[in-house]
């Protein structure tokens, strides 16, 4: 097992260092000039000129690059041009509403997708199975920004029973939370029905029924313990993709989160909190991978084994 740790690490190396050099290369081939951007257009170009000294933008390319580096290992991702603080405290600020909203969201899909995923299952080809998969489909088809903005419009503006945007309560963290796990919830639906079905066609299943046990007794005990596996690492996937930052739904309901951060980052073209939060990001997708991995190896014996 630690030998397995050692090498998805060891592979994750080389992702994690040319997802840094294209979005350094990226940022810094788009038109404009960043010490431009955060002074203004009409300052004294001398004044522009000193400000790119400062900030190291008057060095060549590959100089930057592993100056940048070096800093980012250490834990330090520069300071931002725009707010003029350090970015990875910047990042650690916004990163806690993205853990809550994407915990929230977590449980709604896994609460929604499970229930459904299982009653479709044992209902197969029935009036549940048709409706229950039917939204599942659309879960998983709708864009989240149509979801967000049908929701809002819907259970905010019309009937008043949550705020339209802000995160600053419980009740504002309900719909930022269904927008987000709703996709996830369409994904594990599908997939849980169709595992728990190809179990339920299995010979221990009949062997199980032969013994006497009951229905429900069979599908808990013994169906959907081994229709779980390939559902539980997809779970794991989907909390670390949301928690790599909810762009779309933190921006529409204004959460203050990694998402809505990089977005802002974008339209100001701050590039020292854009390329913070890439990196904070896909680390943090890098580990969901690992962790998801390591959960399977736990719970199949047979990839332990090597069968």
């Amino acid at each position: 097992m630690f030998s397995k740790v050692l090498k998805r690490i060891a592979i994750s190396i080389p992702v994690l260092i040319g997802v840094v050099l294209a979005i350094f290369i990226m940022l810094r081939i788009v038109p404009g000039d960043p010490a431009t951007t955060m002074m203004g257009e009409h300052v004294n170009p001398a004044v522009i000129e000193k400000i790119s000294r400062e900030m190291g933008l008057d060095q060549p390319m590959y100089v930057q690059f592993f100056k940048y580096v070096a800093n980012a290992l250490k834990g330090d991702f520069g300071t931002s041009y725009r707010l003029n603080r350090n970015v990875t405290q910047i990042i650690l600020d916004s990163f806690p509403h993205t853990v809550k909203l994407s915990l929230l969201a977590a449980l709604v899909a896994w609460i929604i997708g499970l229930s459904a995923g299982i009653i479709a299952a044992i209902r197969q080809n029935g009036l549940l199975d048709r409706l229950f998969m039917g939204c599942a489909l659309m879960g998983v088809s709708m864009p989240v920004f149509m979801t967000a903005l049908i929701l809002q419009y819907v259970f905010a503006f019309k009937l008043k029973w949550f705020p339209v945007s802000g995160f600053d309560s419980f009740r504002a963290m309900i719909l930022p939370a269904i927008v987000l796990g709703w996709n996830s919830a369409g994904s594990i639906a599908r997939m849980t029905r169709s595992n728990l079905v190809e179990v339920m066609q299995n010979d221990f299943i009949r062997t199980a029924r032969a013994k006497g046990l009951r229905e429900n007794g069979v599908i808990v005990g013994h169906a959907l313990k081994n229709a779980m596996l390939p559902v539980l690492t997809m779970m794991a996937l989907q909390i670390s993709s949301m928690l790599s930052g909810a762009v779309l739904t933190e921006s529409v309901f204004g959460v203050p989160g990694i998402g809505r951060l990089a977005v802002n980052a974008i339209e100001t073209r701050d590039m020292p909190l854009l390329q913070g939060t890439v990196i904070f990001t896909t680390i943090l997708i890098i580990l969901g991978n690992l962790i998801a991995d390591l959960l399977y190896n736990v719970l199949d014996p047979r990839i332990r084994e090597g069968i």
